[in-house]
């Protein structure tokens, strides 16, 4: 089994390319996905986000009410640490679980761990991937993207933006890049590029 770990800025077209490579037999595991199970309704992780937070995080059928702890944690860096501190390790523990299951039905998986914060939080887990895919836009583009194609104030979009690794600090790591600043024709041609060459 090999773990490709694919990242990219918010709007940069992640979304697209790990739904192209499952289309081409990738196993993809989302970390978005897992991050929301872990501060799932009766979760440790959701009870120790009231706890830091507040009752005002939690939405009324008991689900966490994201745009609330959004606000507080893309003002604050260090409630952003603090809401990372409690989320991370359990993401991770939840990402291995995946992993063990995707090589116990195929030895020879191509993992696609889909996860927009590798660059930032690198340093703080064990991550060991085969290798490195950033999906590739500037940061100006995918504001324009998260205005246009979210319905995102711009001032928000552009917090959004900021408070992520850098366009250079995430293509440092890569060892691949997929071209996401044309089309969506041109995106997952790109994409298409990018999988011959690491599922080979």
């Amino acid at each position: 089994m090999r773990i490709i770990g694919l990242t990219g800025g918010i709007a940069a077209g992640k979304s697209t390319v790990s739904g192209r490579w499952a289309e081409h037999g990738g196993v993809v595991v989302d970390a978005d996905r897992l991050a929301r199970d872990a501060v799932a309704p009766g979760s440790p992780g959701l009870a120790r986000v009231a706890e830091r937070f507040g009752p005002g995080v939690i939405a009324a059928d008991g689900s966490l009410d994201r745009p609330a702890l959004g606000a507080i944690v893309f003002s604050d860096p260090e409630a952003r640490k603090d809401l990372e501190a409690i989320t991370h390790p359990e993401v991770w523990r939840l990402a291995q679980l995946a992993f063990d299951a995707a090589e116990a039905a195929d030895p020879d998986a191509v993992v696609v761990y889909d996860v927009p914060l590798l660059a930032e939080a690198r340093g703080s887990r064990p991550l060991h991937v085969d290798a490195v895919v950033v999906v590739d836009a500037p940061a100006a583009q995918r504001i324009e993207r998260l205005v246009e194609h979210r319905g995102m104030a711009r001032d928000e979009a552009e917090r959004r933006v900021s408070v992520q690794a850098s366009d250079a600090e995430r293509l440092a790591l890569a060892d691949h890049v997929v071209d996401a600043t044309g089309t969506l024709a041109d995106t997952i041609r790109s994409a298409d590029e990018v999988w011959e060459r690491i599922a080979r």
